[in-house]
């Protein structure tokens, strides 16, 4: 009997991988090609190999383009030559798609011609491992490059193997460890990139969030994308910064002639030469380039490229000079960043922090990836600070505060820095920095930080020449809310600002004048506040402004402007009014004196957001006494009791709310003082005050319905209402309506 035939009609039909049927991969799930030349697959693990067990868990693998022996030598030639150099990679996974598709640079592209050889498909693969080694994650960059793993966690699997979550299976334990390289990059989220200008160079900048859990305590950071470096670049911008050191720059450099271009242009004629003699006396390389040139001319490989060396590693090698050279080393991009309120470096070795403003980030510092290495640099870095604002820093003078004015920097920029005698783990640097446009009272609405009767309020004060504190802790923005306002003093009045946070301040007026006192604590003083005192008085001015009520001598300074009669506007270090009463107090200045102020506010910052928490108005006993039961509160000090009211103060829920004015013919209405007080100095009734605030309050909520956000278009808008009040209103009408006919056409 003969033996059957083989039923070759009971096989299944070829299916999917992914299909629950497919009798020759029962195990595999998913399969897709997530980068060109690399295919995901997603596999089923568990006890039994049943889908519905609980205990089943995934498994996730990527097959990247295989290499044959020779190729893989060709490869670990490329490892070797790059092995001591340190190369930025992508900080997050658009950053590898980005540089996946972007490929190789020149520079890159050139060193590689020399090292690798083979017909298209070996050098196809090879560029691939090549840039997956030398400009991507490495071992994770399949990860990075597959748009389906969103999440990764590094403390999931039980084994340390790095566990990933795709768009339909989760958790997928992969082959890489928790703790290899770069993982914490795979599922990192751009939050914003934009670029920074330092000496005609646009340095990339990116702020992200983290996507891998448990990898840092900080989840966002900020990273500076400075253009990385070749084998043997390390050495020649040491060898080009000792040549350019010991040119004689007083002789050259002067006469209006800048300074970065003349270190730009030393560096390029160096770099460009040492660059072209070390390819010369390259006799391996030079050969090489010679018999492909002869191959290609018989048809056989690719031509080589003509020139020595790639223009963009000259370019990137003349960057490096001339941040260290004429920049501030690591901090050279984060001083120039508009976008950024505070940097801090506390020691060597440590990540450089950063505080972005609140469009960037909601608050708190972020760590960079920018660091001092080594203490020398630190220390050089922190001494340039000191001197390029005049101060010496040494063994006696270890710290200092100083003002810089970098190139191509418009804001104020603040500094405090010390040397490691008085530091702890090398020296520090903490810098602060004021927003380059000053905001509007429109900015402030739109942002939530106050409301409009505050603002109106505030037109009141710095109009009629009050007295307007602004109190809070460093970085609620007290400065800002100053500034703000400042178009509310009127055009024709001549506001100074002394001491020296006077940089701080933004003065539009063409009467205005700015006084500075620096005091440095060297063995010289060239001006004290005394003297600011004594010029300001023969200014003649309307209103004063310190920007930083701080000192005794500033707080005697305050004290005696109030005396003068004089409008004054500044800002202090407290956080509450008991806290400002300590300080005045402690200073020795009479109780009396803080009757004298028209209104103190309170900024706040929480979760990343600045607004006003409360503003308030000392009273008299006899004001105090005429408030309704339960209103106004009282500090003891000593034998002294201080009264003072809210005015203003914010919500839990976000809203704010104005105390008074509501009817300011009765006493007993809170906020009647201010207006009293103005009343009594314009020599009117009340009521008319009344009505005045009622009608700013009506053009505030004009400025912010018409987006008047230019500090300057609010300055001259009104100076116009003083002007002209009735004929500005009329033109404003008219205005407004053409807008809105031309809105309703469109």
């Amino acid at each position: 009997m003969s033996a059957p035939k083989p039923r070759f009609d009971r096989a299944p039909a070829p299916t999917p991988p992914q299909d629950g049927d497919a009798w020759y991969a029962p195990e595999t799930l998913a399969q897709y090609e997530s980068a060109p030349g690399v295919v995901a697959a997603v596999s089923r693990r568990g006890s039994d190999g049943d889908s519905h067990d609980r205990t089943t868990e995934f498994a996730y693998d990527a097959r990247e383009p295989p290499l044959s022996p020779s190729e893989r030598a060709d490869l670990d030639r490329v490892r070797e030559h790059f092995a001591d150099t340190q190369r930025r990679r992508p900080i997050t996974r658009q950053g590898a798609v980005e540089r996946a598709e972007a490929g190789f640079s020149p520079k890159y592209e050139r060193t590689l011609d020399r090292l690798l050889s083979g017909g298209p498909g070996a050098r196809r693969r090879l560029n691939y491992h090549a840039l997956r080694e030398l400009r991507l994650l490495g071992d994770a960059t399949p990860l990075a490059l597959d748009d389906d793993v969103g999440v990764a966690d590094s403390e999931a699997a039980a084994d340390g193997s790095l566990v990933v979550h795709t768009t339909d299976f989760a958790p997928a334990i992969t082959d890489l460890d928790a703790d290899s390289a770069f993982v914490d990059r795979v599922a990192a989220e751009r939050l914003r990139r934009y670029e920074v200008e330092f000496a005609g160079y646009p340095v990339p900048v990116v702020v992200y969030r983290d996507g891998l859990l448990g990898s840092d305590r900080f989840a966002t950071r900020y990273a500076v994308l400075e253009p990385d470096l070749l084998p043997g670049d390390d050495q020649l911008i040491a060898e080009c910064k000792k040549r350019v050191w010991e040119a004689s720059t007083e002789d050259v450099i002067g006469g209006g002639t800048d300074r970065h271009a003349f270190v730009a242009d030393r560096a390029r004629q160096l770099l460009s030469r040492r660059l072209a003699g070390r390819n010369t006396r390259e006799w391996l390389a030079s050969t090489r380039y010679r018999l492909r040139s002869a191959l290609a001319d018989l048809g056989v490989g690719l031509p080589p490229i003509d020139d020595r060396y790639a223009e963009d590693r000259l370019d990137d090698l003349v960057y490096h000079v001339l941040r260290d050279y004429v920049g501030e080393g690591p901090l050279t991009v984060p001083i120039r960043d508009p976008n950024l309120e505070d940097i801090e470096a506390n020691r060597v070795g440590e990540r450089v922090k950063v505080v972005p403003r609140d469009d960037i980030v909601d608050g708190g510092r972020v760590p960079t990836n920018l660091a001092f290495d080594a203490e020398r640099s630190f220390v050089n870095v922190v001494t340039q600070l000191a001197a390029g604002d005049g101060v010496e820093l040494n063994a006696s003078n270890p710290s200092a505060k100083v003002n810089l004015d970098p190139p191509g920097v418009a804001e104020t920029v603040r500094c405090a820095v010390a040397l490691p005698t008085i530091s702890e783990g090398g020296p520090h640097v903490s810098i602060r920095k004021q927003a380059a446009e000053a905001m509007t009272p429109v900015d402030l609405l739109r942002s939530g930080t106050l409301s409009t009767d505050l603002v109106a309020l505030l037109w009141l004060c710095y109009e009629h020449r009050g007295i307007v504190l602004f109190s809070g802790p460093t970085g609620v923005g007290k400065t800002t809310l100053m500034n703000a306002h400042m178009p509310f003093v009127p055009f024709d009045d001549r506001p100074v600002s002394i001491d020296e946070g006077s940089r701080e301040v933004r003065l539009p007026h063409e009467t205005g004048v700015s006084l500075t006192t620096r005091d440095h604590e060297s063995e010289y003083k060239r001006v004290t506040m005394a003297d600011l005192m004594t010029e300001s008085n023969y200014l003649n001015p309307d209103v004063e402004v310190i920007a930083e009520i701080n000192t005794p001598e500033s707080f005697e300074t305050f004290a005696e402007i109030v005396n003068t009669g004089h409008g004054v506007v500044g800002t202090t270090h407290a956080e509450d009014v008991r806290t400002l009463v300590n300080r005045v107090v402690e200073q020795d200045l009479p109780a009396y004196l803080l009757e004298e102020i028209d209104l103190v506010v309170f900024p706040h910052r929480a979760d990343g957001q600045r607004y006003v928490a409360r503003a308030v108005e000392f009273l008299s006993p006899e004001q105090a006494e005429r408030l309704p039961p339960g209103s106004g509160e009282t500090i003891e000090k000593g034998d002294t009791e201080i009264h003072f009211n809210e005015v203003f103060s914010r919500d839990i829920d976000g809203s704010f709310s104005l105390s008074g004015p509501a009817d300011p013919a009765s006493p007993d209405d809170r906020g009647f003082r201010l207006l009293h007080r103005i009343a009594t100095a314009t020599d009117r009734s009340p009521e008319s005050v009344e009505r005045e605030f009622r009608r700013k309050r009506r053009y505030v909520e004009f400025l912010d319905t018409e987006g008047v956000t230019d500090f300057d278009a609010l300055f001259d808008l009104l100076a116009d209402l003083r002007t002209d009040e009735a004929a500005t209103v009329e033109r404003l009408q008219r205005t407004a309506v053409a807008d809105g006919g031309d809105e309703g056409e469109q």
